[in-house]
């Protein structure tokens, strides 16, 4: 189908109720494309990174830039030809599905979203229905700028609400209000009816369990579609941790953070959301396809400063998948790619053992786990049963009741998914024994591969 027309069609379909697409069926069904081992149809997704904002909130460590003035022309241009760059490396025949996040993509004019998406439906085929997620702010989502974006091709939402109390978004400093909050999701469900997400905060300094239920029973009769909880994280350097670190804020208590996300979980099942991710949970099947990509250790493409991506470069003579990152610095990134179509600043050949951690760090995020379909995809040699089946951590965590091992593949429990980095080192090191075991070659230290997939995801 020719870009133009992808971009109507897309339009159309985010306008019905229930809009069709990867992400609004089962788990099975919302799976944008079949698992990439070495010999898989050349499928991907693609991320592209924005990464201006007006103000850096007072948590935020991202990749994400202040500045006077964009000239959006220029960046506009380089995301076009990046994305064109790295789709020809990977020989990308299908793109499954596209996600803005940032920095704050719904700063980003509609033209510039509609661009990218005219450039990605020319050099590969972008389906109709393929999901397409851009990441917004209230304080930059009025309805005619979020009616341009569904104009330009996007078809699914997700705001960055954090909070429906003003105190609360003050301490973390974010520009917007809980009645713009309020307002930007009203007007998001009218524009993506189904498609909307909302991503909240909990664990901020001061704050008490109550509080956070009261906060997320508000959010749930705002948007009862898709809902991220992200536990606040004090980074180093940040204006919060600062304070914190200061004495001027209490820590959260860890029992209390534990609770609260126990007590989330309970509210949010009882509403009848499936949790399908630690951090997500989804009604009517309005899983996020784009998301599932990462978790089930699909090939993806990342596009703008920052951005990361795995897959096989494929027109550069590779046959083995890559970790790549961009160039973080936006000026900088637009320099290389103007001079060599691409601004790819790291890559690493993944060894087939560290897309194996990838497979089982990552699988066990979802609800689903690691099917023996997609462990086979990067293990045909050495099973999910040979390697967790046999004496060793696996077994004791099936014995408590925190994993499972059965005929659906390699999975937590509900209790386990609570507890997966805690349980995470142990199962590394089981399966690296048994690659070593299975290879005649000496276990290797505990490879950084998990960390490193962990947080790449938007």
């Amino acid at each position: 189908m020719a870009a133009r027309g992808w971009r109507r069609a897309a339009a159309a379909a985010a306008g019905r109720p229930g809009g069709g697409g990867p992400g609004r069926g089962s788990a099975s069904s919302a799976a944008p494309g079949p698992a990439p081992g070495p010999a898989a149809p050349a499928a991907a997704a693609l991320y592209v990174h924005w990464p201006y904002c007006r103000k850096r909130c007072f948590y935020c460590n991202f990749n994400k830039y202040v500045v006077p003035a964009v000239d959006e022309a220029a960046v506009r241009a380089c995301l076009v030809r990046e994305a064109r760059t790295l789709l020809r490396l990977g020989q990308v025949q299908r793109v499954t599905s596209v996600f803005f996040g940032g920095g704050t993509p719904s700063l980003a004019s509609p033209r510039t979203i509609a661009a990218v998406l005219e450039a990605v439906a020319g050099a590969a085929h972008l389906p109709a229905a393929a999901e397409v997620t851009l990441e917004a702010n209230p304080s930059s989502s009025s309805s005619p700028r979020l009616a341009g974006f569904r104009a330009a091709g996007v078809n699914r939402l997700s705001i960055g609400v954090q909070s429906l109390d003003d105190a609360e978004l003050r301490l973390l400093g974010r520009e917007h209000t809980a009645a713009e909050a309020r307002e930007a999701v009203e007007v998001a469900r009218r524009l993506f009816p189904g498609r909307t997400s909302l991503d909240l905060l909990f664990g901020l300094p001061g704050q008490s369990q109550s509080a956070w239920a009261r906060g997320l029973e508000m959010a749930l009769g705002l948007c009862d579609d898709h809902i991220s909880l992200y536990q606040l994280t004090l980074e180093r350097g940040t204006a919060l941790a600062a304070q914190v670190l200061g004495g001027s804020l209490p820590t959260p208590p860890q029992d209390l953070l534990a609770d609260m996300y126990h007590t989330a979980c309970a509210i949010l099942v009882a509403a009848g959301f499936r949790h399908y991710e630690v951090s997500n949970f989804a009604r009517k099947g309005a899983l996020s396809a784009h998301n599932l990509s990462y978790w089930r250790a699909e090939q993806y493409i990342g596009v703008g400063p920052g951005a990361h991506g795995r897959f096989v470069p494929w027109a550069e003579g590779g046959c083995s998948r890559e970790a790549r990152v961009q160039t973080l610095e936006p000026d900088a990134w637009m320099q290389e790619v103007q001079s060599r179509g691409h601004g790819t600043r790291r890559r690493v050949v993944l060894s087939p053992l560290e897309q194996l951690e990838e497979v089982l760090a990552l699988g066990l995020r979802t609800d689903e786990g690691v099917t023996h379909e997609r462990w086979g995809h990067f293990s045909p040699q050495l099973s999910l049963e040979a390697v967790f089946r046999a004496p060793g951590e696996a077994r004791t965590l099936q014995q408590q009741g925190w994993l499972l091992l059965d005929s659906g593949g390699l999975r937590c429990t509900a209790e386990g998914l609570a507890l997966l980095d805690s349980l995470l080192p142990g199962l590394l090191c089981q399966l690296q024994h048994a690659w070593a075991l299975s290879h005649g070659s000496k276990a290797p230290e505990m490879s950084p591969t998990a960390d490193r997939a962990g947080g790449e995801a938007a």
